[in-house]
């Protein structure tokens, strides 16, 4: 059973130029790394009850941008 249809993949291939190997490697890279890094803010938020840069009814200053 596959999650991808063979014209996503086929789309998937031709959206990033793929022809070899080496390619292949750095979309997938690309693509888990933009989806590992969303998880780990939707992570983040429900931790911590709030969203970035969300600056109201928390119990702390800081809204998630680097400053306190």
């Amino acid at each position: 059973m596959s999650i991808l249809t063979k014209e996503q993949l086929k789309n998937f291939i031709s959206e990033n130029n793929i022809q070899s190997i080496p390619d292949l490697y750095a979309s997938l890279k690309n693509l888990f790394k933009d989806t590992i890094q969303e998880m780990l803010e939707a992570e983040l938020s429900t931790e911590l009850g709030y969203e970035k840069y969300e600056k109201k009814d928390k119990d702390t200053p800081n809204s998630r941008n680097g400053y306190t």
